[in-house]
């Protein structure tokens, strides 16, 4: 199953990719706002096979963080991809006290000691793609980005991104380094980064969305259910659906560890909706919800 085609901009990726967050602790422990991201997965076989399933299916973008079980995540991925033709996604600038806690730490020389960390756990002498995972309100942008570029001219990461930022903050780092990816949170439910959104297609940037599946809550009162009737889709892949046509430059990574929802998310990529069903996607919001 393919994907689909590469998209027009500076990242040449399969439209959906894989997010990998959840690929820690015990089955149990990693769902929920809560889950702690902290430990080794104790099924690590099996998360490896989804990954390599994904691979055979046509997935080339896979997403992680040094900060996603203290680094386990990029060691689970070295493994699971060694030598395949795909680009990895990493990010820095975020430490774990604890399982609780995610405190952003942009110093220029932590994000450079963290560059080596991270290659050394994905095994290569580059990284595909590296995204700054906050930016650190203590210290400026164009310093935290600067570190990002020093590594990039060292031939240590081969483009830069940003995470969960607004359309000043993207356009402060891109005069600092040419970005390639922009990853936010962004859903059918949650699009308070509609500028980022459009900005980034000006800016010849990917926009990677992720969660970019909402709860089924929040999208209870939408037109989902009965374009799903109509389609014959599930409300996941509408989701998704939804977000491809937001514009070719938009990559969602939806996270799943089961390989039935990998497959059913990238049928995503193959459902067909008409100009009215979109239409009638676009005009909801959860603004106007009753």
């Amino acid at each position: 199953m393919a994907t689909n085609s590469t998209p027009k901009h500076p990242l040449p990726v399969s439209r959906i990719g894989l997010g990998t967050m959840r690929f820690a602790d015990s089955p149990g422990l990693r769902t929920g706002a809560t889950a702690p991201i902290w430990q080794a997965p104790t099924d690590r076989a099996d998360l490896v096979k989804v990954v390599q399933q994904a691979l055979e299916l046509g997935v080339d973008h896979f997403d992680t963080a040094d900060a996603y079980a203290l680094g386990e995540g990029e060691r689970l991925l070295a493994e699971a991809l060694r030598n395949a033709n795909v680009t990895i996604a990493t990010k820095v600038g975020m430490t774990r006290p604890s399982p609780t806690e995610w405190v952003p730490l942009g110093h220029p020389s932590y994000l450079r000691q963290q560059i080596e960390a991270s290659l050394r756990r994905l095994q290569t002498e580059t990284i595909d793609l590296l995204y700054l995972h906050r930016v650190d309100p203590d210290i400026p942008v164009e310093d935290q980005v600067g570190a990002l570029k020093q590594a990039q001219e060292e031939g240590k990461v081969e483009r830069i991104g940003l995470s969960e930022v607004d359309v000043d903050t993207l356009e402060r780092a891109h005069a600092v380094a040419p970005l390639s990816a922009v990853q936010n949170l962004y859903n059918y439910a949650a699009r308070d980064h509609d500028p980022v959104l459009e900005r980034s297609a000006e800016l010849g940037i990917a926009f990677v969305p992720f969660f970019p599946i909402s709860p089924g809550e929040a999208v209870a009162s939408s037109p989902l259910a009965e374009i799903a009737a109509e389609t014959g889709a599930t409300l996941p892949q509408l989701q998704l659906s939804w977000l491809l046509h937001r514009g070719d430059h938009v990559l969602p990574i939806p996270g799943t560890t089961s390989s039935a929802h990998l497959i059913d998310n990238l049928r995503a990529s193959q459902l067909s909706l008409s100009t009215a069903q979109l239409r009638r996607l676009d005009d909801w919001s959860p603004s106007t919800a009753a």
